[in-house]
Order: structure tokens, then sequence, then C-alpha cells
């Protein structure tokens, strides 16, 4: 079908009194969206680099929450803290009169074991975690984003409704998942975010769903020399697991992906471990794949424990689907994320970024810094709890070049560049772009009922969420060894 053809029925379902599918805004809106923006650009910076220093992990971020929280009751949202049984989650409203409503989405969380300088050459310090990913710049930048919609909507006496969710332990506690259960996403008529990256794009892929748990053994302690044979090492039944799901590498569909950590082998060598335990992330781009490979893993877990005479708990973590592409909300992003006029550098930050590039292996792909050109439904090789909300609500979103072109996430040079001048320059133009999207949707009821087609005739019509998590609660220990 056209894109013509779309536009036409969504105009017939919301009647002959909705406009046509809207243009891009106006030349001074832009401007003075954008405008709002720079004024803001320095508490953005502030924000960010202050939620980098936090370094806080998944369900433990509350001084970076309260920060944001704060910024935002400041600006004249009203604000809900402690959403969907999660302390550091929370859901700012600014409500105008009925009308759309336009979500945006804020992460904040730190990956455990990255502690980094903000310096282009490996250097740890002290601390348990580190921002790898880029949250610090993702929450701060959602936030400047909200507040010069927040502005525009007013001065422009636009009426709906703009939220922004603040979502914690996106990092393998699935955050999102308990927000989207809880029902408090099912009135949003378009959803935005991005994420920091090493490259400026607007295209629109879709990501491995996940299922992740710990794997807790429980044998019998003994002492490992005197009396070996009255105990039954729980720390066998894991290594016994390991094997096994190694094993089943071979025989997974391509896409699979598997890992693993030991997350406790026990306390001292001489006695035979009476716990031990192990945590794993299964993947693939299809949930129930990813939820039969799963099931696989845990009978690998209760051969494991039968074979080594040890009992096995499982204990899920983390559920999410794969992500939802959505072009008819990709084009209106894209086209807004051209408009922002990219950062330059000055010399310090051109010597940190070069210096950083030094670091990387010989043949590493390193783009130029400009705008891709727009594409969808290529596959990336990882997992977001962004998409539960992309299956049941339309959802757009877009990655800022806040990191040297090279850099892969989940590194030390993410963790120094998202600390620095470079990466909160990226995320005014993630911020930017996400403002010049949100204040169009508000215009535009065609292209949010041409979205909202676009979802339904993607996840099929006999779709109903259930999410991988079942009736589950957040894991909030999940970081804690729990």
């Amino acid at each position: 079908m056209s894109r013509f053809a779309r536009s036409f029925l969504a105009f017939l379902a919301l009647g002959a009194s909705a406009p046509a599918l809207a243009g891009p805004l106006a030349d001074g809106d832009k401007m003075a969206i954008m405008a709002d923006v720079d004024r803001g650009a320095d508490a953005l910076a502030k924000n960010a680099l202050q939620i980098w220093n936090y370094a806080e992990i998944g369900f433990q971020e509350t001084k970076s929450s309260a920060l944001l929280q704060q910024q935002l009751k400041a600006a004249g949202f009203t604000v809900e803290a402690g959403i969907a049984g999660m302390p550091t989650a929370f859901v700012a409203r600014f409500r105008t009169g009925d009308g759309p409503v336009i979500g945006l989405l804020a992460e904040y969380d730190a990956l455990p074991g990255l502690p980094q300088a903000a310096e282009p050459v490996r250097k740890p310090i002290e601390g348990i975690a580190g921002h790898g990913c880029g949250h610090n710049l993702f929450g701060a930048a959602s936030v400047a984003a909200a507040i010069a919609t927040k502005d525009w909507m007013v001065a422009h006496k636009i009426k709906g409704e703009l939220r922004l969710y603040g979502t914690p332990a996106e990092e393998g506690g699935s955050g999102k998942v308990f927000i989207v259960r809880a029902g408090l996403t099912k009135d949003v008529s378009a959803m935005i975010h991005w994420h920091a990256a090493d490259s400026n794009s607007a295209s629109q892929n879709t990501a491995l769903a996940n299922i992740s748990g710990k794997f807790r053994f429980h044998g019998t302690a003994a002492h490992a020399a005197a009396a070996p044979e009255r105990g039954r090492s729980a720390l066998d039944g894991v290594e016994a697991m390991d094997a096994m799901v190694n094993m089943m590498r071979e025989h997974v569909p391509q896409e699979t992906r598997i890992h693993y950590v030991i997350t406790d082998g026990g306390k001292a060598p001489n006695v035979v471990p009476d716990t031990a335990e192990v945590y794993y992330y299964v993947r693939h781009p299809n949930q129930q794949v990813v939820a039969d490979i799963m099931d696989r893993v845990k009978k690998a877990a209760e051969g494991a424990a039968m074979g080594t005479g040890t009992t096995v708990e499982f204990n899920q973590v983390g559920g999410t689907f794969d992500l939802l592409p959505n072009d008819t909300l990709g084009h209106v992003m894209y086209d807004n994320l051209k408009q922002v006029t990219l950062p330059s550098y000055n010399a310090q930050e051109q010597a940190f970024i070069t210096q950083i590039q030094s670091s990387f292996p010989k043949g590493t792909r390193m783009g130029d810094g400009s705008v891709e050109a727009y594409s969808s439904g290529g596959l990336t090789p990882a997992s977001t709890d962004v998409g539960d909300v992309s299956y049941t609500t339309p959802t757009v979103g877009m990655v800022a070049a806040t990191w040297a072109p090279g850099t892969p996430p989940h590194s030390w040079q993410a963790v120094a560049a998202s600390g620095t001048s470079v990466g909160t320059k990226g995320a005014v133009v993630a911020a930017k772009a996400m403002a010049l999207t949100a204040a169009q949707l508000f215009q535009s009821p065609d292209t949010l009922a041409e979205a909202k087609a676009e979802l339904d005739r993607r996840r099929g019509k006999d779709f109903v969420y259930r999410s991988l998590l079942g009736d589950k609660g957040p894991a909030l220990e999940y970081r804690n060894g729990k």
C-alpha cells in the first residue's frame, strides 16, 4: 500500500474534520524549539555529568531518578514516583486539555564492572559501575526534550498531554516491562526514545528478544580434603550445566545468543560449596524461540543437578520483546533529525576522539558522524525493554553520536566519552530531534492514526500482549546477588 493510500485510510478513520497528513513544523517553531534546547544545554550537561558520577546500578538509581524528577517538577510537570512497583521509576505529566498523549522515555542506570575515568585511556576509578551505555545522557536529554516541548505547547496553546517515563534497570532488569504491564502506557498516542551511540541515525531497526535469570544450585558442604565423599558440590552443578549449554550452542538457530557469568562459585577451595549460582541471558529475534531455548537451558540445569546430587532453582530476572519498527514515525523522526545542526568539536575534544580511536583494533569501522540514510528492519544485535513498549504503543527511536566513531557500547571508551562534552554535545542533538518530533506529532492526528494502523499490521490482528515475565514482580535486588 502506498504512503498516500495509508494516509487516506487514516483520514477516513479520523473523520472528515481531520486535517491532511501534516507536514514539517513551521520554520519559526523549529527554531524556537531548538533555541529552547540550546538555552537548556548547560543544565542538560550538568545533569548528565552528575548522573555519570552517581553511576547507580539497576533499581538502585535513587539519586539519578530524584535529580531528573526535580528538574521536571521545576519546569511545571506533575511527577508520580515509585510507579509499577519500582521505587526509582516515575512518570512526569504536563497536561493542557484533551488531545494526543505523547510520551518520552528516560533511562539512567549504569553497568556494573565498568568504572572508568572520563579520559581517553583505560583508567579504572573507584566504584562498581560506569555508564557504558550512556544512560546518563539518555535521561538528561529526554528531560531537556520534554521541557522544550512543554514550553512550545504553552506558547502555542497546544492541547494534549506530554509525559516522560523514568524507566530504571534497562540493563537486565526490564523496568519498562512492568510499566507496560501495569497499563501506564496504554493511552499513549506515540512514544519517543533515543540512545547514545557512535553515529547519528533515525533508522528503525529490530532487536533481540531476551529472557534472563539466575540458576542457584544447592549441595552439601564438607571438608574438601578430609571428607569430600560427604559433600555434594553446588559448583559442580553449575559447571556441568555450563558444559551442557555450551554443547547446545551448535544446535540452536543461527541468530541465538547465550551468555552467562558465574556469580557465586563458593567461598573457599577447601570447602565443598553448598551453594553456587550462574546468571544466564538467552537472546533471539523471536520471543517464542527465546522461550523455547530457555526451556532447554532449564532442562540442562535440571540434568546437571541430577548428575551432581544437587538441587537447582531458577529465578527469572528479565524478559523483553524484540523491537517493532514503525516507519510512519521513523520518517518523521528522520526528517527532524536532519534539521538539527550537528556539533563541532574544539581542539581538546577532537584530540580526545582521536586518542580514543587509537585504542581500537585495526580495521574498526568508523563513520564520519553525518546523519545516516534512513533504513528499516535491520537487526540490532542487542536487547532493550523498549521492545515491550513498541508492541503496545506506536514507538520511534533514534541514536545520536555521543562517542568517538567506532566505539562499541559497554566499553571503557563509551564510559569515558559519556562523561565528557563530546557526550553531552551529542545529547543536545538527541534532545532537539525528540522535541521537534514530539511537537510535530501533537499537530498530526492523521500521522498518529497511521502509526497506530502500522502497529496493528505489524503485530497482527490477533495480538494480545503477554509479558515474557508473566506475573513476576521486579527483581529489585538482582544487582545484589539475589
